[in-house]
């Protein structure tokens, strides 16, 4: 139940950051990253795409999901 949980959250803000792109008042490449790292965990099409990031940006990737792991920890607490 969680797997189907977080697949329709970050298809969710997928297909907002797919309208994004194209309505002024959303912010459409940050709800696609958001997506994209909630669906890199569960899907191999987004994990392969999280790999190729990390190969060509890893200063970026890194600033990234340090923040991350910083939200799941406060997540936690």
């Amino acid at each position: 139940m969680k797997r189907y949980y977080k697949l329709a959250i970050g298809y969710t803000f997928v297909v907002l950051g797919i309208l994004g792109l194209f309505l002024p008042f959303l912010q459409g490449i940050l709800f696609l990253a958001i997506g994209g790292m909630i669906l890199s965990k569960e899907s191999p099409a987004f994990q392969k795409l999280k790999e190729k990031i990390k190969a060509k940006y890893p200063k970026l990737y890194h600033s990234v999901r340090s923040r991350i792991k910083k939200t799941e920890k406060q997540e936690k607490s």
